[in-house]
């Protein structure tokens, strides 16, 4: 398999392998609509196979962060209307509830969560960094009403113009925190089974839009956001999701040589997006393109890529024609701002050649 080569993702066919990873910008407007802005940016990363847009909350109060997006509202479906439309590649949306990371300053909703055990550590709001809140421990009333916005918000979705909506199960938010060891003590039918709760958003969302208009992402083993996972968990849940008939199963910090890769991508006979894990700080200076071969030998289908595509709108080019691989500016502007940082970075062939010798091998 060659990472430029087209893929067929259901009905809908990718023109390469590379897929932008779901990446969480905060330049959405105070009430989580989307703006102009952010339609630029995406569009500006259209050579990408598929674009799986940043994380947008199913309801008020499910939001984590100010000016995240959220697909909840009229308004924000007409926003995300006009990012559909200005971008040329086939997008979903990925839906995040973040359960307990969040706070009542963002949201004016208390957060709940799997059981009543706070995020450890201070969280961001709109008023600076904030001691994190116990958050309220979901009833069954809670739990249903929550599966039923997801559901609301992948028919919201849809209507908005994506090809189909990312379930986020990874990353420590809600979900995630329904199948982690430290933060589901739960004693009812959603502790027994620590994947019920996943399985039982998948069924809604699939009755909701279709099967073949669902991916579910997870991230076995991955301690952010405080969180204890239970890796021995995750075949189980992969193959009970496999059941479902899914567009995909996109696992994050994928590593190739992992014996829970490989027993993963057995017990998953449909598509897999594999999300290297890549060094923590700079880019490789391939721009992932080496980890995202070894993933496609071990099995994956798809590269979802995330930092690379930050700073390289036409990442799909520079790796097809080995260009150099730009830099993010500084990790600040990665979550806050406007157009700095988010949407100045250029293409390579805009970028100002370099005069001669030494300097050419600074160039991006």
């Amino acid at each position: 398999m060659d990472l430029f080569q087209p893929f067929t993702l259901g009905s809908t066919t990718l023109t390469n392998r590379l897929v932008m990873a779901p990446m969480t910008r905060n330049r959405a407007a105070a009430d989580g609509t989307v703006t102009p802005l952010m339609a630029q940016y995406y569009a500006q990363r259209a050579t990408a196979g598929l674009i799986i847009a940043e994380a947008a909350t199913p309801s008020l109060t499910g939001r984590t962060y100010p000016n995240t997006a959220g697909i909840h509202t009229d308004a924000q479906v007409a926003a995300w209307r006009t990012v559909t439309g200005a971008v040329a590649a086939p997008m979903f949306l990925q839906l995040q509830h973040g359960g307990r990371v969040g706070h009542p300053a963002t949201s004016g909703r208390t957060p709940m969560a799997p059981s009543p055990i706070p995020l450890p550590g201070p969280i961001h709001t709109p008023t600076g960094r904030e001691p994190a809140v116990t958050p309220r421990e979901m009833t069954t009333a809670d739990i249903r009403t929550t599966i039923d916005d997801f559901a609301a918000a992948a028919t919201r979705a849809i209507a908005a113009g994506f090809v189909g909506v990312e379930i986020h199960s990874a990353n420590g938010y809600l979900l995630h925190q329904f199948l982690a060891l430290n933060t589901n003590h739960r004693t009812d039918a959603y502790g027994s089974d620590r994947s019920r709760f996943v399985l039982e958003v998948l069924d809604a969302v699939t009755e909701a839009i279709g099967p073949d208009r669902v991916g579910l992402r997870i991230s076995p083993g991955n301690t952010v956001n405080g969180i204890l996972d239970d890796e021995a968990l995750y075949p189980h849940l992969v193959s009970a999701a496999a059941r479902r008939s899914l567009a995909y199963l996109h696992i994050a910090l994928a590593v190739p040589e992992s014996p829970l890769f490989a027993q993963l991508r057995a017990a998953w006979p449909g598509a897999l997006i594999a999300n290297p894990l890549l060094p923590q700080g700079s880019i490789p200076t391939d721009g992932g393109r080496h980890a995202a071969e070894q993933l496609l030998a071990a099995g994956a289908d798809l590269i979802a890529l995330g930092r690379p595509f930050l700073a390289n709108p036409d990442l799909v080019t520079r790796l097809q024609t080995a260009a150099p691989i730009t830099q993010p500016q500084n990790r600040y502007l990665m979550y806050v701002g406007g157009a700095r940082g988010y949407t100045d970075y250029p293409t390579y062939s805009a970028e100002p050649a370099p005069a001669s010798g030494r300097d050419a091998t600074r160039r991006g």
